[in-house]
C-alpha cells in the first residue's frame, strides 16, 4: 500500500498498525535566531535527528515523545500505540497500587478492582490453549493472589451498551425527517474511530456518533457509582483497572468527560491489554495453566459461580446484529432470525438489508480498518452515503485483531492465533441482553428507569470536535 503525501513525497509500508519504523515523534521544531538563517536537519541511518547549523556546529536533536493529550489521531496510533510511549497506564501502575496496600496503615489503601473484557479472555486462552471459562476462573485467581478484590466481565456492562444503542438507533430514525444528521448512526465504542472522527473531521462526523457509552465506560460508570455504594465506599477509594484488547482503551479512559470532578476520580483508572497481562504473568514466573481457577464474581447475583456469557453477532460486540433486529421488530414489526452479510470490497467493508416487497426497509454495513473508514466518511461528506447504521472499528478484522492482544510466535501465523481466538470467543453461551435479569433490576435500582436522567448520565456521553493543526502532510488514500 502506498500513501502520497504529494506529487514528490510517497510514504510506503503503511498499514493500520504502527512498526516500530513508523514510531510516533512530534515535528522537530528549529528555533530560527533573528538575523540569522535556519540550520539543516538530516536524518541519520539509525533515524536520529542531526541540526546542522551555518557556522558549522553538529547538534543532536532530541525525538519529543507522544503522550495521550499529544496524540495528533494520525493514520496509525489511533488504531495501535504498540510503538507509542503512554506512561500513564501500565500494569506497572496497577503493581505500585496493590504494592501500596501491602503496606500496613498506610493511608492510601484502595479496594481494587480489574473488569475483563471477553476479547482479553479469548486471546488469553488461545495463548494457554484452554476453554473460555477455564480462563475466566483462572485470571480472577492470578489477580486475586496478586491481591485485587473482584475481578468482573465486561460483558455484563455491553448489556447497556447494546441496550441503548437499538433504543438510540430507533430514536433517531424517527427523527430523521426533522433532524437531518439524525442518520446514519454510527457506532461509538471503538475509542480509535472516535479520536479519529474528533480530530480529522471534527463537528461535521460527530453528530452522526452515537452517544452510547462503551462497555468499559459502562463498566466504570457500574463500579463508581453502584457498586462504591453497594461496598460503602467512596468512589476515589475505589482502583477501577479493566482488560482490553487495544491500547486506544487507554486514550477513552483518560477522557476528561470521564472524569468526575466531585468524587475527584475516573471512571476507568487504569487500562491494560491482553498483552500486559502476558507480561505479568510472565514476569510473576507463571503460566496460567499453573494457576488454580475460583469461582467468577458477579456484580448483581446469587450463584455462587458465575457463568461465562457471550453476545451473538462478532468480536466486536454484536452492535449492528442486535441494533438490526431490534429495529426491524420496533420499527416495521419483522422478526429477524438469521442475518446475511454482503461482503463487498473486502471482508471488512459489509452489508446488510432488511426489504419487503422488493423496497429497502433498513441499510447496515460494517466498516473495520481505517481504509474502509476513510471511503465511509468521504461517502458521507458528498452525501453518498446509503446506510442507516454503520458498525466502525478502526481494527481490521474488528476488536478480536486489536493491537493490544497477544501476538502471533514461532510457526504460528497471525491468521491462524486469529481464527482460534474467533471460535473461543463463539464457543460460550449467547444471551440476548433484553433476557438479562439483572440488567433489568439495575435499570430499575440503580438508574431509576429506562429513560431517566440518571440513565442519560451513567450510560451516555459527548463529543468534541478537536482544532486541526496546519501540517503539510495531508494523507491520502
Amino acid at each position: 500500500m502506498v500513501s502520497q503525501f504529494s506529487g514528490v513525497l510517497q510514504l510506503t509500508d503503511l498499514d493500520d498498525f504502527i512498526t516500530p519504523s513508523q514510531e510516533c515523534v512530534k515535528p522537530v521544531k528549529v528555533e530560527k535566531k533573528p538575523g540569522k538563517t535556519s540550520g539543516i536537519i538530516r536524518i541519520e541511518d539509525d533515524g536520529s535527528y542531526i541540526q546542522l547549523n551555518q557556522d558549522g556546529g553538529i547538534k543532536k536533536l532530541e525525538k519529543a515523545k507522544i503522550t495521550l493529550n499529544d496524540c495528533l489521531a494520525c493514520s496509525g496510533c489511533i488504531t495501535s500505540a504498540e510503538s507509542v510511549l503512554i506512561t500513564q497506564q501500565s500494569h506497572e501502575e496497577l503493581y505500585k497500587v496493590l504494592n501500596q496496600n501491602k503496606v500496613s496503615g498506610s493511608e492510601h489503601q484502595k479496594l481494587v478492582v480489574v473488569s475483563v473484557c471477553p476479547q482479553s479472555r479469548a486471546s488469553l486462552a488461545a495463548k494457554y490453549k484452554l476453554q473460555v471459562t477455564d480462563t475466566a476462573r483462572r485470571l480472577t485467581a492470578f489477580f486475586k493472589n496478586l491481591g485485587v478484590h473482584y475481578v468482573f466481565d465486561t460483558t455484563f456492562s455491553r448489556n447497556f451498551s447494546l441496550l441503548e444503542s437499538q433504543c438510540e438507533f430507533v430514536q433517531r430514525f424517527q427523527r430523521q425527517k426533522e433532524d437531518s444528521k439524525a442518520l446514519p448512526m454510527l457506532a461509538s465504542a471503538c475509542p480509535g474511530w472516535i479520536c479519529y472522527a474528533e480530530k480529522t473531521h471534527g463537528s461535521y462526523i460527530i453528530p452522526y456518533i452515537s452517544t452510547t457509552k462503551s462497555p468499559q465506560q459502562v463498566m466504570g460508570s457500574l463500579i463508581k457509582d453502584y457498586f462504591a455504594k453497594q461496598q460503602n465506599v467512596m468512589p476515589d477509594q475505589i482502583y477501577h483497572v479493566t482488560v482490553m484488547p487495544c491500547y486506544d482503551k487507554k486514550l477513552e479512559a483518560s477522557r476528561e468527560d470521564f472524569f468526575s470532578e466531585d468524587n475527584h476520580t475516573r471512571d476507568v483508572d487504569c487500562v491494560i491489554t491482553s498483552g500486559e497481562v502476558l507480561k505479568m504473568l510472565e514476569q510473576e514466573g507463571l503460566s496460567l495453566t499453573n494457576v488454580d481457577p475460583v469461582p467468577l464474581d458477579t456484580l448483581l447475583s446469587s450463584e455462587a459461580d458465575a457463568e461465562v456469557t457471550g453476545h451473538s453477532g462478532g468480536g466486536s460486540g454484536g452492535y449492528l446484529e442486535h441494533v438490526f433486529k431490534h429495529a426491524a421488530k420496533e420499527l416495521f414489526g419483522i422478526d429477524v432470525h438469521e442475518i446475511t452479510y454482503k461482503t463487498l470490497r473486502n471482508k471488512d467493508f459489509q452489508e446488510v438489508t432488511l426489504e419487503r416487497d422488493g423496497s429497502v426497509l433498513l441499510r447496515f454495513a460494517l466498516a473495520y480498518g481505517f481504509r474502509n473508514i476513510q471511503n465511509l466518511v468521504q461517502k458521507l461528506k458528498r452525501k453518498k452515503l446509503t446506510y442507516h447504521y454503520v458498525e466502525v472499528m478502526a481494527c481490521p478484522s474488528g476488536c478480536l485483531n486489536g493491537g493490544g492482544q497477544i501476538r502471533a510466535e514461532g510457526p504460528e501465523s497471525s491468521k491462524d492465533l486469529l481464527q482460534q481466538v474467533e471460535e473461543l470467543y463463539t464457543s460460550v453461551k449467547v444471551q440476548a441482553p433484553e433476557a438479562n435479569e439483572s440488567v433489568k433490576k439495575l435499570y430499575e435500582q440503580w438508574l431509576e428507569g429506562a429513560d431517566s436522567s440518571k440513565s442519560l448520565k451513567m450510560l451516555h456521553t459527548q463529543y468534541h470536535a478537536v482544532e486541526k493543526l496546519n501540517s503539510a502532510l495531508n494523507i491520502k488514500w
